[in-house]
């Protein structure tokens, strides 16, 4: 039986699975059955996927020469008090930051809520989210943040030939979260955001498992 606790969790993780949605133009994971319980009296699959499959983790090693792996960050760095801010396409500006810069100032995590995280599954959940500007990148570079999450598949345009957003964020050692989902329930601040990856040697990025715990 699965012990149920009475601390209040959101989890905030696309289930990953076969056919799911990945970056255009790469490899989506498989998952391979090599033991049954009837064959070999337990379940056991093999894996296949991309550091960045599903809801994941972006370390500085993701962009940047020499940028710090996975299993270099402490494991403190993945956990911190987060805050929301409610965002509308096709850009996210200095101003609408700003307007929440009280917030901001004391968290440790920044989630930049779309709603377009509804869209999973569907075609135009690839094209035209809302992508943070030059300036408002910097800007949340220079917070001194752990983190910034987005409920869309990336801080950057897909197709976006500099990575603009993920070099200023990564470069100032703001780990980037990316597909988030059911945001809706996530209250504006109050929260604890906890986003574990796996301890991959030499990792650019991991699967996580993104939970916000309600204070």
């Amino acid at each position: 039986m699965i012990r149920r606790t009475s601390t209040r969790l959101l989890d905030l993780t696309h289930t990953l699975r076969d056919g799911m949605p990945v970056y255009p133009g790469t490899a989506s994971p498989l998952f391979q059955r090599v033991a049954t319980l009837d064959e070999q009296g337990f379940e056991e699959h093999l894996l296949t996927l991309l550091t960045h499959t599903g809801t994941h983790i972006d370390a500085p090693a993701h962009t940047l020469s020499g940028g710090a792996s996975i299993d270099q960050i402490p494991v403190d760095h993945f956990i911190g008090p987060g805050c929301v801010v409610d965002v509308a396409g096709p850009s996210i500006t200095l101003a609408t930051l700003k307007a929440h810069e009280a917030q901001i100032e004391g968290a440790d995590f920044v989630i930049l809520r779309s709603g377009w995280w509804r869209r999973w599954g569907r075609a135009d959940y690839f094209e035209g989210f809302p992508v943070l500007t030059d300036a408002a990148a910097d800007w949340l570079s220079a917070r001194g943040l752990k983190g910034v999450g987005v409920d869309m598949i990336s801080v950057d345009a897909v197709g976006s030939p500099n990575l603009l957003n993920h070099h200023a964020l990564l470069s100032a050692g703001v780990l980037l979260i990316e597909n988030l989902t059911q945001l809706d329930a996530l209250p504006l601040d109050g929260f604890e955001l906890i986003c574990l990856p796996l301890q991959l040697k030499g990792g650019d990025g991991s699967p996580v498992r993104a939970v916000a715990r309600l204070l």
